[in-house]
């Protein structure tokens, strides 16, 4: 049994040039992701982060967990914006393996207020599964 951590964390701020460069990747360019001067007028007072570009980065920390796996299912919810430039505690942790299957739990936290922003899990395919 090849022994892994289960456990993987990171602090990062998410820029507008981080949503306006998601917003070019995959066209979601809604204008409370990427133009502020709308974004203050909504209830957001500012601009949010794309729900999948906080996950990109929680995915990011699956493969540290389980390198090389590939994804076979995520579940996610938003339940509150992140917005450019605040700090967010990205966190993603296995909370079972069993036939080849990773179960793992994600969750991305404001750290000035601890508010989650996104949290779900996913099942990624581990060794030969993956193939």
């Amino acid at each position: 049994m090849v022994m892994r951590p289960d456990f993987a964390a990171i602090e990062r701020a998410l820029t507008q040039h981080d949503f306006d460069a998601f917003a070019a990747l995959s066209g979601d360019d809604n204008p409370i992701h990427v133009d502020p001067e709308f974004s203050a007028r909504t209830s957001f007072g500012r601009t949010v982060s794309h729900g999948m570009l906080l996950y990109t980065v929680l995915r990011g920390l699956t493969e540290k967990l389980v390198p090389g796996a590939r994804q076979l299912t995520q579940e996610l919810m938003f339940p509150a914006p992140a917005f450019a430039d605040e700090p967010i505690r990205f966190e993603a942790r296995v909370e079972s393996e069993h036939d080849g299957v990773a179960e793992i739990s994600v969750c991305a936290t404001r750290v000035v207020d601890e508010t989650c922003v996104c949290e779900g899990k996913c099942s990624l395919a581990i060794g030969e599964r993956a193939s």
